[in-house]
């Protein structure tokens, strides 16, 4: 095989944003040989390619050996489950589940080796985030004391809540800010920090919206090692800020308006502040641009990787498994603030898919929600917008 053929499930506002990427040739190797919605006027997307309205057919159709699964988020797992155990090689979309128990079962289902399983967390081509990250594994920052991220530029209208029955419920989408607009950064939060030993978090409820999940978040992290980290997401700030910062015994770095900006200790500030007798003094400071180009190739540098780990085996940016751990931190932040309580990590899946469906049980928005029907996935494609 020299080239993959792909079917896209799901033609929402992602879905067809990566149809368009393959038909203008932007990733080579790759064929856009069938695509899928429950819309059939979306056909037009991908007029070269064969529609199917159910993703079952697809998937046994033998028109393709790859999906890029870009559904609403309950579908990722029961669709990615299927796709796997019928010998596809599978991209999904993020968060590859909702909530923990169901990433595991999805996971679980990836039983072959020479299958290439994907998640679409684009933001790992980013140099901003990369260069950091090569800071901290190559020990250069030394060890992390304090992580602060404040992505509150996430904006989004009553208009936009309002476009959709389904947008912003539990039974819609499992979740708010965390689950829709913040999977990337959780998910760069981990990649660069691992995961915590604690998390509490205050989540408010429709508190700028009409909605019942949270559109503001304010989470509080301790890890093994003694470092902690907050976490503040938004839907409802206008400017909206995003700025990392990191303190290290090499200093701090900030993340902010396109720059990554690294204030940097000569000596370590541990061993300064033992050494030093000027009870006043501080570590003297460079003051260091680190030049990033750019935000990557995102979405496009994922797909061609897709590509390349199935034709010629390279190693994946972003492997589908490690997909979980941004869906843990979403899930013991909502569940830290169901209970009022600090949540440990490992997360029990078990309990928070029991909240969750008590969530749903609830909600004044489950008969608005597409029902899955018995026996088959049920998706529309106006859920894919973020």
């Amino acid at each position: 095989m020299n080239t993959v053929r792909l079917g896209i499930i799901g033609l929402g506002n992602m879905g067809s944003l990566h149809a368009r990427s393959i038909l203008e040739g932007k990733v080579p190797r790759l064929k856009l040989a069938a695509v899928c919605d429950t819309n059939a006027d979306l056909s037009r997307v991908a007029p070269e390619a064969k529609f199917f309205t159910s993703s079952e057919e697809l998937i046994r159709s033998g028109e393709v050996d790859a999906v890029l699964i870009a559904t609403p988020h309950y579908e990722h797992t029961t669709v990615g489950i299927d796709a796997l155990q019928n010998g596809l090689h599978v991209l999904v979309e993020k968060p590859i589940s909702v909530h923990k128990a169901d990433a595991h079962r999805l996971i679980a289902a990836h039983t072959n080796p020479h299958q290439v399983f994907a998640a679409m967390f684009n933001q790992r081509t980013d140099p901003h985030y990369t260069k950091v990250r090569h800071l901290i594994q190559s020990g250069e920052l030394g060890e992390i004391r304090r992580v602060n991220w404040i992505i509150t530029n996430w904006f989004r209208t009553h208009a936009y809540y309002n476009s959709g029955g389904w947008r912003a419920t539990w039974p819609g989408e499992g979740g708010g800010v965390l689950l829709n607009q913040c999977p990337h950064n959780l998910d760069l939060f981990q990649w660069l920090f691992g995961m915590p030993a604690k998390v509490r978090a205050t989540c408010r409820f429709g508190h700028y919206h009409d909605i019942e999940v949270e559109d503001d978040v304010t989470a509080v992290m301790e890890y093994e090692d003694g470092k902690s980290a907050v976490f503040i997401a938004s839907t409802g700030e206008a400017p909206g800020t995003n700025r990392l910062e990191i303190t290290a015994e090499r200093g701090r770095v900030v993340i902010e308006d396109g720059n990554v900006q690294w204030l940097r200790n000569e000596m370590p500030m541990g061993e300064f502040s033992r050494t030093t007798t000027d009870g006043f003094a501080q570590p003297e400071r460079w003051n260091i641009e680190i030049p990033v180009n750019g935000s990557g190739e995102q979405h496009i540098g994922v797909l061609k990787n897709f590509v390349e780990a199935i034709l010629d085996k390279k190693p994946l940016i972003a492997p589908a498994e490690e997909g979980l751990h941004s869906v843990e931190l979403a899930n013991a932040m909502l569940m830290s603030a169901f209970l009022d309580k600090t949540i440990e990590l490992p997360l029990d899946a078990a309990a928070y898919e029991a909240l969750l469906q008590k969530k749903i049980a609830s909600s004044n928005a489950r008969e608005k929600v597409v029902k899955k029907p018995e026996g088959g996935s049920n998706f529309a494609s106006s859920f894919n917008a973020v």
